[in-house]
């Protein structure tokens, strides 16, 4: 796989459930969460808000970072979103100008 590579963060409307997950196409990923066409846990629990992404060139580093993220408490997960994302806007709307 070429990269590079997204490990991000959703949430759901009211920011009480996390997920994290890595991908090499982040806006085809984050469509994928939001048509919620495959059932399982961000459909089940209405998680389609991108609130954190990074960037990572190597595959294996990101699949360590994905690890490291959600292996992290959810305070953890709160405050690196914080940190970022101060307003906790949806950054799916904003990819295309990003990337």
């Amino acid at each position: 796989m070429r990269g590079p590579f997204f490990v991000y963060i959703l949430t759901n409307k009211y920011h009480t459930v996390y997920y994290t997950g890595v991908t090499n196409d982040l806006d085809r990923r984050i469509q994928e969460h939001k048509s919620k066409n495959q059932s399982g846990f961000t459909s089940r629990y209405n998680v389609t808000k991108l609130v954190y992404y990074e960037v990572i060139e190597d595959i294996n580093t990101a699949i360590e970072r994905e690890k490291q993220l959600k292996g992290g408490t959810r305070q953890k997960k709160i405050e690196l979103v914080d940190s970022t994302n101060p307003e906790w806007i949806d950054l799916a709307e904003e990819i295309d100008k990003r990337l």
